[in-house]
């Protein structure tokens, strides 16, 4: 699990080419709600250490959030070969966020 979310974000369509299960998480490094956040999500990302992460610093201008209409952080949108199948956005249990990943990792 990645710990800090990066400016430089990929393409769309590079998200949208890549196989298999991803979590791609919106946020910012000194929003509150992500920090809230980071607990459960370590939890649940435990037994799913093979699905990729990328944790994504997003913002006015930013396109791929844009892309993906993410309006609150954070936001978690997990694809499996490209197509979204879930998103939970602002987690605080670990359960929520469990159930998300057993949609998308096999």
């Amino acid at each position: 699990m990645k710990t800090r979310y990066i400016p430089e974000a990929p393409q769309r369509a590079e998200i949208d080419a890549l196989p298999g299960a991803v979590l791609l998480e919106f946020g910012a490094n000194w929003c509150g709600h992500c920090m809230a956040a980071q607990a459960p999500l370590a939890q649940a990302f435990h037994g799913h250490e093979q699905v990729a992460h990328y944790k994504v610093e997003d913002g006015p201008g930013r396109p791929l959030g844009r892309s993906f209409r993410v309006k609150l952080w954070p936001t978690l949108i997990f694809l499996r070969d490209g197509q979204e199948v879930a998103r939970v956005v602002r987690p605080l249990k670990a359960d929520d966020i469990s159930a998300a990943f057993a949609q998308i990792d096999a």
